[in-house]
């Protein structure tokens, strides 16, 4: 369940691993009916077990449903106001650890960030919206030590549905190109051919980004593993 999830959760925990880091957060924009944000909560809890960092999980929603079409950059001919309305308190039952945190994320991002929390390892953006994807993408005006040097992202709405005729000039792509032209050393950007380094290629590598923060004081740390089978090239006798 949830590979994009999964992968990107074990990315940032490895990463943490390797800098030294003890504790990082997830988050989950757009829980809608709770599975993904049920799947990020047992996903972190497995790989945070695996790699010995404590992974606190996070979801914002309005738990009201999708709020009104700013314009056409928001494709209000897919999508509507009031789509994917959350049962919350049914959801608040079947969460464990996972933070639900709910209200316009103009109002809940700016608040959250004023909060000690642990570094931003991955981030999953389910929005539909532009609107609503630059008001979560606020998550990354933080401090460094808000944040990974490589935060790995999951964009849903890129994709799917195929009437939405996705392009750079409207929802989640336009959110991606805007906040890429406002940040000089911070950029989000595709893994280069990552879905030609898996074994089952699969739309998801499409999806999945990692926000560089190129001025990030652990940006530059080695992270190769030690040993000569990391280091070393060695003939074949």
């Amino acid at each position: 369940m949830r590979p994009a999830y999964a992968y990107g959760v074990f990315q940032a925990a490895e990463l943490a691993k390797r800098l030294g880091i003890p504790a990082i957060s997830v988050f989950e924009f757009g829980v809608a009916g709770g599975r993904g944000l049920i799947a990020l909560e047992r996903i972190a809890r497995e790989i945070g077990q695996h790699f010995g960092v404590e992974i606190q999980a996070y979801g914002f929603d309005t738990g009201e449903g999708m709020p009104e079409a700013m314009d056409y950059r928001d494709l209000p001919f897919v999508w509507e106001k009031g789509f994917y309305k959350m049962d919350v308190e049914l959801l608040r039952s079947r969460l464990t650890k996972a933070k639900l945190i709910l209200g316009n994320l103009r109002d809940t991002v700016p608040a959250f960030l004023q909060e000690n929390i642990a570094p931003v390892g991955f981030v999953a953006f389910d929005l539909d919206y532009y609107s609503s994807t630059v008001d979560a993408l606020r998550l990354f005006q933080g401090p460094a030590d808000t944040l990974l040097p490589r935060v790995y992202c999951y964009f849903d709405d890129i994709i799917w549905p195929e009437t939405a005729c996705h392009n750079p000039y409207v929802g989640e792509l336009l959110a991606i190109r805007e906040f890429n032209e406002l940040y000089e050393f911070r950029k989000l950007c595709p893994i280069h051919m990552l879905k030609d380094m898996m074994p089952h290629p699969s739309p998801w590598h499409e999806q999945t980004y990692v926000l560089h923060d190129f001025k990030h004081p652990l940006y530059n740390v080695n992270i190769t593993p030690q040993g000569a089978v990391h280091r070393e090239l060695h003939l074949v006798r």
